[in-house]
């Protein structure tokens, strides 16, 4: 007998269970030959393995429409779980947009055409890059797409860096032990996973180095293999580094990595590894190159206005 643990993961656990935990019974009936035993927000379920390998395939577009609807009917149920929902109103894009499943009933999902294309690209190539400006949701988008790997078990490890560029200050200078100088610089990187991952489970997997974030200057000498590596803000990687890092591509990894070449904070006499780096590269099997614009911003919509008003006005230093 095998044994298969799924977190609920697509809001309050109670509410998705029902009121007496009526939804939970209704769906053990659609499935009487599985044990299931719900334990806060995780059900374990005991049984053969296809059975368990059918019964999860269901749950998550029974937690695809809970997410979207707020409320799961019997009707619903029933039909999901018996694989006959597939007409249903998921009410939100198609939930193949649909990445990861976040904290408190975030649905992280890709909401854009260029994000799309970031997902379909990393189903055939193991090198992304994701060029463009602020707010077009790179980062995010490529932090849920290596959550999803390791919650599908298709990496044993997630490893996130960034180069530690000064705009303005010195290392140095800053207050606290090496992980308190560094943290400001990778800050967005935790706050894309705190949205993706329970803070219990981010300590656990940090503690273990299922999860490791680090300055890209760290990378050097290592192979990096079963993992899944992001490069974020590349545009302040050097043409070394950017080889560097690179060339640490063990023989199961992915890699993504995202950049915007109109915020270079290098020195003028260390020139960005992001510029020329599609020349160099385009055109070998397994890298690709995505290209985000204003219309892939998804923060507040002056911050399209502003990309584009700085697009036309650039006044150089």
């Amino acid at each position: 007998m095998n044994e298969l643990l799924i977190r609920i993961e697509s809001g309050n656990p109670v509410e998705f269970y029902g009121i007496n935990d009526r939804n939970l019974h209704l769906i053990k009936k659609q499935f009487p030959k599985l044990k299931i035993v719900a334990r806060g927000d995780t059900l374990k379920v005991l049984g053969e393995q296809e059975e368990l390998d059918m019964f999860e395939k269901r749950i998550q577009a029974l937690q695809t429409y809970f997410a979207s609807n707020g409320r799961l009917t019997e009707e619903v149920i029933d039909q999901i779980m018996n694989g006959n929902g597939s007409h249903l109103n998921m009410s939100f894009a198609d939930q193949n947009d649909i990445i990861v499943f976040g904290n408190n009933g975030i649905v992280v999902k890709a909401r854009t055409a260029n994000q799309r294309k970031m997902l379909e690209s990393a189903k055939s190539n193991d090198v992304i890059f994701a060029i463009g400006p602020a707010g077009t949701g790179k980062t995010y988008t490529a932090v849920a797409m290596a959550v999803r790997a390791l919650k599908n078990k298709e990496v044993r490890r997630i490893v996130l860096c960034r180069p530690a560029v000064e705009a303005g200050e010195s290392l140095g200078f800053l207050p606290g032990d090496m992980k308190e100088k560094l943290d400001p610089y990778l800050q967005p990187l935790y706050d894309a996973l705190y949205d993706m991952i329970p803070a219990e489970k981010m300590q656990y997997y940090m503690e273990n180095r299922v999860l490791e974030i680090a300055p890209l200057a760290f990378m050097r000498g290592r192979t990096l293999d079963h993992a899944y590596v992001i490069l974020d803000e590349a545009q302040n990687a050097t043409v070394g580094q950017l080889k560097m890092f690179l060339t640490r591509m063990g023989a199961t990894a992915k890699f993504i990595i995202t950049g915007d070449v109109t915020q270079i904070d290098l020195p003028r006499n260390h020139p960005s590894g992001l510029l020329n780096v599609e020349y160099i590269l385009k055109g070998i099997p397994g890298i690709d190159f995505i290209h985000l614009d204003g219309s892939d911003v998804v923060r507040h919509r002056i911050v399209r206005s502003v990309i584009d008003a700085y697009a036309k006005n650039t006044i150089k230093d």
